[in-house]
């Protein structure tokens, strides 16, 4: 029987790129997605991958968000948390609010997910759990106090989930992206953009499907003696 997926902000961007790959690989796959109706729907259209919307920084709304998609697919084996905002701005002009949201998605949002998830996974004595952090939760960015410390946040509860999980035949895994051509990276002016791409030795901008395979990989049978780790992916740009 197909193990089942869920991807939380799924529907888009690298989300939606890892739903897809999951998909491919066999899984059936269920992608959360926040707030973007029009955008879920058509993602629902073109891949036949079912759409379930909640925020993942309201614990209630992720169980019974949890507690839905189970009843339709069936007991969720792979988690990958992916739902991620920024708020960006220079620390002196950051606001509580912008602070707050920030933490309430990126981290907050990690445990809201896996914690209504984890004593299933422990009593079938199998689970992938595969949070997506960045780049710049490993070495900040300006302007991004928020961004990175929700994104290191991610790295330490891998790290310490992962010493719990090991013994229950579940794995706790991270993936750093570097900076992706997504929508939201393609839309900076131009010159901002050549400017990214010459700091990364590759040369290029990193591609979402780069980002999907190296979850396909964590979440199968033969990423079972991964755990606690950390997949860097930015091209070179930085060495954790």
């Amino acid at each position: 029987m197909a193990r089942v997926a869920l991807v939380t902000g799924g529907s888009r961007g690298i989300g939606a790129a890892i739903s897809v790959a999951l998909k491919n690989a066999g899984y059936k796959v269920a992608a959360n997605y926040a707030g973007n109706d029009e955008a879920a729907a058509a993602f629902n259209k073109e891949t036949d991958i079912p759409v379930y919307k909640w925020s993942v920084g309201d614990y209630d709304a992720c169980a019974t968000g949890i507690a839905k998609v189970e009843a339709d697919l069936g007991p969720v084996d792979v988690l990958v948390n992916n739902a991620g905002i920024t708020r960006d701005a220079p620390f002196h002009k950051m606001t509580r609010e912008q602070w707050n949201d920030v933490i309430r998605t990126n981290l907050d949002g990690v445990f809201n997910m896996t914690h209504p998830l984890w004593n299933g996974m422990r009593e079938r004595k199998f689970g992938r759990v595969i949070t997506i952090s960045s780049i710049n939760g490993q070495k900040g960015q300006f302007a991004q106090a928020n961004y990175s410390a929700s994104k290191a946040g991610d790295l330490g509860f891998t790290k310490a989930l992962a010493q719990e999980g090991a013994r229950a035949g579940i794995t706790v895994n991270a993936v750093c992206p570097g900076y992706i051509a997504t929508d939201m990276v393609m839309a900076v002016p131009e010159k901002v953009r050549e400017g990214i791409i010459a700091q990364i030795p590759v040369g290029r901008l990193g591609e979402a499907a780069e980002i999907a395979r190296c979850v396909v990989f964590l979440a199968s049978d033969d990423a079972g003696f991964i755990t606690g780790s950390t997949v860097t992916a930015n091209g070179g740009q930085y060495f954790a």
